[in-house]
């Protein structure tokens, strides 16, 4: 088994895998995927919860360069979407450059040789000239360091590490949390608990969802090529319509929050259950969710909305701050992730030594995403700043395959030559996103997952697909410094 590879991609999710393709289709095979767990697929391994599903329409939820599949419905579950990917993994003929069970423990940049040394979980090494990361940001459950947590008597578990063996029905079930995971899982919950109170830090707007099985004449119309780019490109427009209504005082804010209302006036009577859903914060500072079922849901008799702070977790339930003791037999945490440090578990040690975290001590930031000073031939996927609140994320990482791979070309045709972003370059480009990110609602007065406890977003792109497309679409060299081997290439 090959132990040097021109490139190793850390994570078979979405990223790793359509990398991947992305190599194999320009004619490069030196490559090895590392999976830390026993499949592939990402955040759609790893969330299987009741209710679990992409909000994204799943004919825009798909890569352009590959074969689309005969999806089933409007927006994909999380079962049909899991198939599709490992379909995928099969039809490009990627499982003899994927290996599973293997984490990856350190990257440790050689200053002499200029190429990557990586330490592996399993006790093995492997050297490469460039490293592709893809773990991703929504992979490293968080609690939100709510006290008390292993002191629960019941059972208890996060969404992302769904326990399908505990029992539900007719139990009396803690939701902690309300974002996009949550009202997923909330109506599944609601529908068998004996009693369901759902802790609410913040609400979310919510606008309709309007999901839908395919009927079999509209699935035998998107066999056709034409068909189906018709409906992708159809609602690609449509989310980039979407961009402004994360800017305070357009139209389009103002449109979106007027949507928001009137779905939540026509599905929830109760005024005062109405006003305690109902955010005061701008449109889109918070993820925006969309559901036909979650307002019904908080609606049911046998669920109860708690906006108290949560003091602590006792053995027997959930206690607030104002001293009440809610207990439950079952706690389920829809507290999110740890999506603020782009980093998997092993240290990235650049050159001089210099560790990935302590280059980030402040907070993480990557040229368009992707390069970070003083780590050469060191490529991010979906890394800071390359979220979106508007649009498929799949979009990005198709502009991020194409960066690299352009960076990899100009490696080779400057004589093997390693590149590293210009300290000056990613200064530059990081002020003037965050100039950018200031008028956005993100910046609104919201605890969010998009930035950091000093208010910086680290999470969110500052503009439309189309810029970010139009930001990557070439590689500058100016902004990159040349290494030099100082030994015979392999």
């Amino acid at each position: 088994m090959s132990s040097h590879f021109k490139v190793a991609i850390v994570g078979a999710g979405f990223g790793g895998l359509g990398m991947a393709i992305r190599l194999k289709q320009e004619g490069e095979t030196s490559f090895v995927v590392l999976e830390k767990n026993d499949r592939v697929g990402g955040t759609w391994r790893d969330n299987t919860y009741p209710g679990a599903a992409c909000d994204i329409q799943s004919h825009l939820y798909w890569f352009s360069f590959d074969e689309q599949p005969d999806w089933t419905r409007i927006y994909p579950l999380q079962p049909e979407i899991l198939a599709n990917i490992e379909r995928m993994v099969d039809r490009h003929i990627l499982a003899p450059h994927i290996r599973l069970h293997t984490e990856l423990s350190a990257a440790r940049w050689d200053d002499a040789l200029l190429i990557w040394h990586l330490d592996l979980g399993n006790g093995t090494s492997i050297t490469a000239d460039a490293i592709v990361t893809a773990w991703g940001q929504l992979n490293r459950p968080s609690t939100q360091n709510i006290g008390g947590v292993a002191d629960f008597a019941g059972d208890w578990f996060h969404s992302a590490r769904w326990n399908h063996n505990v029992e539900l029905r007719g139990r009396r079930i803690a939701s902690i949390g309300n974002g996009p995971s949550a009202a997923q899982f909330i109506p599944e919950l609601a529908a068998v608990a004996e009693h369901l109170t759902v802790f609410q830090r913040s609400p979310n707007y919510i606008i309709p969802r309007e999901d839908r099985a395919y009927t079999d004449a509209e699935r035998s119309l998107f066999q056709q090529a034409r068909a189906r780019a018709d409906s992708r490109n159809g609602y690609y427009l449509e989310h980039e319509g979407w961009f402004d209504a994360f800017h305070p005082g357009t139209p389009t804010a103002a449109e979106f929050t007027a949507a928001s209302r009137v779905h939540l006036e026509a599905q929830i009577a109760d005024p005062e259950l109405r006003e305690r859903l109902w955010p005061t914060y701008p449109i889109g500072c918070k993820r925006l969710i969309i559901s036909d079922d979650f307002l019904p849901a908080m609606a049911r008799p046998n669920v109860s909305l708690e906006t108290d702070r949560i003091a602590q977790v006792e053995a027997r339930g959930v206690r607030t701050v104002g001293g009440v003791l809610h207990e439950v037999d079952v706690i389920v945490y829809g507290t999110g992730f740890d999506s603020l440090q782009f980093l998997g578990t092993g240290d990235v040690l650049g050159r001089g030594g210099r560790s990935l975290r302590d280059a980030w001590a402040t907070a993480p930031q990557a040229y368009l995403g992707m390069n970070v000073a003083g780590f050469p031939n060191f490529y991010m996927l979906y890394g800071p700043n390359t979220n979106l609140g508007h649009n498929s994320i799949l979009l990005m990482l198709e502009c991020q395959f194409n960066y690299v791979l352009q960076g990899l070309q100009a490696m080779k045709a400057h004589g093997g030559r390693k590149l590293d972003i210009r300290t000056d370059a990613l200064a530059g480009f990081n002020k003037d996103l965050q100039d950018a990110l200031r008028g956005t609602s993100w910046a609104g007065n919201c605890l969010s997952w998009y930035k950091n406890a000093d208010n910086l977003i680290t999470n969110n792109w500052s503009g439309s697909v189309e810029a970010y497309r139009a930001r990557t679409a070439q590689l500058d060299l100016s902004h990159y410094e040349f290494l030099e081997p100082a030994t015979a290439e392999r």
